[in-house]
C-alpha cells in the first residue's frame, strides 16, 4: 500500500522534467503586466488544430459524450473541510446516485465515462471495477479534488502519479483521461497530461468541439475534450453553503437548456459533452434529465453514444494522428 500511495521518483520518469518556469506573478494590477507577460499567460495553453471529423461511426451525425465527476466525499475533503453531513451528501452520490445512473444507461445500453479522484477510489475499492465492468471508462480526477491551479508543480505532478497508479491498479489497465477538479489548471497541468501518456483532457473550453491542445507554442498531441459551465448540472441545481450558491433553476429548464445544446450538436454534425455529479443528477426529481437526453438523442436516428475515450481515439484517427 505504501508503494502505491507513494510511487517510486523513477516511475513516471518522463515526466519529471515539463512545467518549468512558465509562471507570472498574480498581480492585481494586471495593466502593469508587461507584453512578454501577459503573451505568455495567454500562450501558456491553447487550443491548437481542430479536431472535429467530418463524418462519425457508423455514419452518425453527431456524437454524444456523457460524463460523470464522482466527487462523492471528496467534494468535502478537498476543499479542506470535514463536515460529516457534508460527507453523508457525498456518499449519496456513491450509495444511490452511480446505481441509479448505472441503471439508466445499462437500460438504455449507452455507454459513458466516469471521473474519479483517487480518495474516492480508494473510500470504496469496489466501485471502480463495478462501473469498469458495466462498460464505462473510468478517467482520471485529481487525488482528493483538489485544486490544481493551487499547486507547485512538483506536487501537482506527484499527485497526478498517485491518481495514475490507484486507477490502473484498480482497473487492471492505465488510465487514459484526465479531468482536473473544477476544472482549474494550473501552468503546467496539461504537460503533466501529456507526459504521464494521458491521450486527452477535459477540462477546457475554447471550442464546442475537440481540438489539440498546445503548451508554450508547441503541439502537445493531447486531445480536448472540452467542458462548459453551461453544460454541468451543479451549475443550475447544486447547494451549497460556502462559497454560498442555491439551485436557482427547475429540473425541466435544466433539460431544456441541454436539450437546446443537443440540438446544436445534431445540426452541426458536432460533439454533445455533457458533464453530470452523482450527488447532483442523481436525484430522484432529477435523473429523468439524463434518460430523456438519451432517449432525446435515440430518436434522433443516427447519434453515436461514446465514451471519452472513444471520441478522443476517433477524432485521431480520423485526422491521421496527433502532430509531433
Amino acid at each position: 500500500m505504501f508503494a502505491l500511495l507513494y510511487p517510486r521518483q523513477s516511475d513516471h520518469r518522463n515526466a519529471a522534467s515539463c512545467g518549468q518556469g512558465l509562471t507570472v506573478p498574480p498581480t492585481d494590477k494586471p495593466w502593469e503586466l508587461d507584453r512578454k507577460d501577459w503573451q505568455a499567460l495567454v500562450g501558456r495553453v491553447r487550443a491548437g488544430r481542430p479536431l472535429q471529423p467530418p463524418t462519425w461511426p457508423g455514419g452518425a451525425r453527431a456524437a454524444v459524450a456523457l460524463s460523470f465527476d464522482c466527487d462523492h466525499e471528496t467534494f468535502e475533503l478537498g476543499a479542506g473541510r470535514s463536515s460529516v453531513g457534508r460527507l453523508s451528501w457525498g456518499e449519496y452520490g456513491r450509495r444511490v446516485g452511480v446505481p441509479r445512473i448505472l441503471e439508466v444507461l445499462a437500460r438504455h445500453s449507452v455507454p459513458a465515462t466516469f471521473f474519479m479522484p483517487a480518495v474516492c477510489a480508494l473510500i470504496d475499492p469496489t466501485e471502480v471495477p463495478r462501473i469498469h465492468d458495466a462498460g464505462h471508462e473510468i478517467g482520471m480526477h485529481g487525488w482528493i479534488h483538489e485544486n490544481n491551479s493551487q499547486l507547485d508543480a512538483a506536487t501537482e505532478l506527484e499527485l497526478m502519479r498517485r491518481s495514475y497508479d490507484v486507477l490502473a491498479e484498480q482497473l487492471g489497465q492505465p488510465p487514459v483521461g484526465f479531468r482536473s477538479a473544477n476544472w482549474d489548471l494550473s501552468p503546467h497541468t496539461i504537460d503533466h497530461v501529456r507526459d504521464l501518456g494521458l491521450v486527452y483532457d477535459s477540462s477546457l473550453m475554447a471550442d464546442d468541439s475537440c481540438y489539440e491542445l498546445v503548451t508554450g507554442g508547441k503541439a502537445s498531441g493531447v486531445v480536448e475534450i472540452p467542458v462548459e459551465w453551461l453544460r454541468d448540472d451543479a451549475v443550475y441545481l447544486l447547494f451549497n453553503r460556502d462559497p454560498a450558491t442555491r439551485p436557482w433553476t427547475t429540473p425541466d429548464e435544466v433539460y431544456r437548456i441541454f436539450r437546446r445544446e443537443l440540438d446544436a450538436a445534431y445540426e452541426e454534425g458536432g460533439l454533445f459533452q455533457l458533464v453530470m455529479h452523482p450527488f447532483v443528477i442523481g436525484y430522484r426529481s432529477r435523473i429523468w434529465i439524463l434518460e430523456q437526453l438519451i432517449r432525446d438523442a435515440k430518436e434522433m436516428g443516427d447519434m453515436w453514444f461514446a465514451t471519452h475515450e472513444q471520441v478522443a481515439g476517433y477524432v485521431l484517427e480520423n485526422d491521421g494522428g496527433a502532430s509531433a
